[in-house]
């Protein structure tokens, strides 16, 4: 079940740029999709958690010159950031006699040094494309109704949503927390005790789509409110965590100010939470939330790179699950997301409407009928209101 969509945007990338970065969390599919791409061209592939590939690497410009018309895919570039300045240099050569620089397929599992290094070595020489977990409209494909609970259930990475059974599908998960806890951040320099920042991570499961508290949580922990920050960052950079940022308009009434925290794959906070089937899940108060997160990274999955989105609350009640503000002259559309077969907003979602006055308003619900509420609202189904989405940036 390759991306197609990725491996489309990534193909295209390496045509017009010496280099492309190809950023997403581990086990999301980066290597499968890239040695995909790499039967495409004459490539190598450099995997730099492996000590005898990056012992090939000890003289970089010496051994990289000689696949000059080459792609170079050079997996999990945060062991080795100092290859950004060869890159840079080699690339600069070959625009200086005008011959044809070579490629260079850079991998990463966060934004953290990737986007630093690559942003002071490489600006104006790379391409950065985010490859995230399977969405509806992938599984879709290839399965009947069943996928839509099994994804929301499982969350989208390969590994947990193409487990056997359900059970399997929760040990996958939860190795792969407790790598990330255990090896990978300590990899990317943070001393953070994993006891500790797992804790963090359950709180935030518990606390899914809230207001962030950041007073409250530093409590519950026994740190201070600044750290609090510096753990959210730290998932946030990781691409594990989403913070979605208020929506401000000029209006007399008093807004939100405090961010929303969502763990970005629903079958994370499952994971986190213990909920092993779906029963689980609809029994457990976080339902509701965890529905809205997941609603929330499909919608976002189908947009452009960088595309703002954000949520709404006033003081008077007025309240919004997502605002897209979409390029192309698309204009600024307003989603409220109902898990149950009922499409009926809430007052509040009225009170934003004439608030933001925003260009399409949708209530996403679980039903597949299309129909208006009213007359500038349509209650929608999440698959439909994807494919709208995909369909205007294909």
């Amino acid at each position: 079940m390759l991306k197609r969509q990725v491996y489309q945007l990534v193909a295209k990338a390496l045509s017009r740029q010496a280099a492309v970065a190809l950023i997403g969390p581990r086990q999301v599919g980066k290597t499968t999709l890239a040695l995909e791409i790499g039967k495409e061209f004459k490539s190598i592939y450099l995997d730099l958690e492996s000590k005898s590939d990056r012992d090939k690497l000890f003289d970089p410009e010496l051994y990289l010159s000689q696949y000059g018309d080459f792609l170079v895919i050079l997996d999990e570039i945060h062991r080795m950031p100092e290859l950004f300045q060869t890159l840079r240099g080699m690339i600069d050569k070959a625009r200086r006699v005008n011959k044809p620089t070579g490629k260079y397929l850079i991998l990463g599992s966060a934004s953290i040094d990737l986007l630093r290094q690559s942003s002071e070595s490489l600006a104006g020489r790379i391409e950065y494309i985010e490859m995230t977990p399977f969405n509806l409209l992938e599984v879709a494909k290839s399965q009947e109704m069943p996928y839509y609970n099994q994804l929301w259930l499982r969350g989208g990475f390969p590994g947990s949503y193409l487990a056997d059974n359900d059970q399997d599908s929760l040990a996958f998960r939860k190795n792969f927390i407790r790598t990330y806890l255990e090896r990978d951040i300590p990899q990317f320099g943070f001393r953070i005790p994993a006891e500790t920042l797992e804790r963090f991570w359950t709180m935030l499961a518990y606390n899914q789509g809230s207001l962030l508290n950041a007073s409250r949580l530093a409590a519950g922990l026994a740190v201070s409110v600044p750290t609090i920050g510096k753990y959210i960052d730290l998932l946030v950079d990781l691409l594990l965590v989403r913070r979605l940022q208020p929506y401000h308009t000029n209006t007399t009434k008093r807004q939100i100010k405090s961010p929303k925290i969502y763990i970005r794959d629903s079958g994370l906070v499952h994971a986190l939470l213990g909920l092993t089937t779906y029963d689980n899940l609809a029994a457990h108060p976080v339902v509701g939330s965890s529905f809205e997160g997941y609603v929330i990274e499909n919608i976002v999955s189908m947009l452009p790179d960088k595309t703002p989105v954000y949520f709404y609350r006033s003081s008077n009640g007025a309240e919004i699950d997502l605002i897209l503000n979409l390029p192309n002259n698309l204009g600024t559309w307003a989603i409220e997301i109902k898990r149950g077969l009922s499409a009926r907003p809430n007052k509040g979602f009225y009170y934003a409407i004439e608030d933001i006055q925003p260009t399409h308003s949708f209530v996403v619900y679980a039903g597949k009928e299309r129909y208006k509420l009213a007359e500038s609202i349509e209650a929608i189904s999440l698959e439909e209101l994807c494919t709208i989405l995909k369909n205007s940036y294909e």
